[in-house]
């Protein structure tokens, strides 16, 4: 899917103005909430699912300034994106409504969150890889990525990720693309920011010659900044999970088994659709196998 998903972004990013955000209006949820499921299984008291119940509210580690993904609409006051979406339909199939609390989560306090309890889970382009999964659970993967390269607009002999050899490259601290650019280039000078646009801050201010990160998160970057430009295809694959405290078996199986539902009755696709999809030509690709 990441090879045929980024030969359409860079043709949307191409004529992109750099304007306003291409996210749909909260109102779109309405239509997703009409299909989505319930959970109609077994509680175990004192559970995971329990405890979402009887709170009425799914607490999610995630964004609000990540166009496409979870961004804040300051017209409606609404989460909106495809990461927003799913949380708002998990919330509805756990307590039987989309009553969701979004707390803003770094790529550092993703893990605290989870394990203090501070919340249920975490929906945040969030890469299953091997050293996280020894301190999360994860469901799914829920959508596939992978790490890609973006440099200021003009800026010219980086175009592939060997070309990173040699310069300071800008990732996000405690993310894949930290060891996606020691692979790809040893020789290249590491420079970690806490947050997305911590990151584009700094490239934008020339403390780096090249920013490595999910390449889902740049094109949404790129969709309403025109200084970006994303160069190449993306050079990892990096399954999404949603994050559940480490251990928690019933509940991770909880929100497999939703979402394998959504993604066989077309849900997982509509929310595709009205989100990513707004930027991206074609049909709806087939959301990813599931682990078991």
């Amino acid at each position: 899917m990441g090879r045929l998903f980024v030969a359409a972004v860079l043709l949307f990013v191409a004529g992109c103005s750099g304007g306003g955000s291409a996210v749909p209006g909260g109102s779109k949820i309405d239509a997703l909430l009409a299909k989505a499921p319930v959970y109609t299984g077994q509680v175990t008291p004192g559970s995971a699912v329990d405890r979402i119940k009887k709170r009425g509210r799914l607490l999610i580690g995630g964004s609000q300034d990540a166009p496409l993904l979870s961004q804040l609409d300051p017209v409606t006051g609404e989460l909106t994106g495809f990461d927003a979406y799913l949380g708002k339909l998990l919330a509805h199939y756990l307590v039987g409504k989309a009553d969701t609390e979004v707390l803003s989560a770094t790529s550092e306090t993703r893990e605290p969150l989870l394990a203090n309890g501070t919340v249920d889970v975490i929906i945040q382009t969030y890469t299953i890889t091997p050293q996280r999964a020894e301190r999360v659970s994860f469901a799914g993967p829920y959508y596939e990525s992978g790490q890609a390269i973006a440099v200021r607009k003009g800026t010219s002999g980086i175009a592939k990720p060997a070309d990173l050899a040699g310069k300071t490259v800008i990732v996000g601290a405690n993310t894949p693309g930290v060891k996606a650019v020691r692979d790809a280039a040893p020789t290249a000078k590491i420079v970690e920011f806490g947050s997305d646009p911590e990151c584009l801050t700094a490239l934008k201010q020339g403390r780096g010659e090249a920013y490595v990160q999910d390449q889902a998160i740049l094109v949404a970057d790129a969709s309403k900044d025109s200084e970006l430009q994303l160069v190449g295809e993306p050079f990892t694959e990096d399954p999404y999970g949603i994050g559940i405290k480490h251990g928690d078996a019933e509940f991770t199986k909880v929100v497999n088994d939703w979402l394998r539902e959504i993604g066989k009755s077309g849900v997982w696709q509509d929310v595709w659709k009205q989100t990513i999809g707004t930027v991206v030509t074609g049909d709806a690709p087939a959301p990813p196998a599931i682990a078991s």
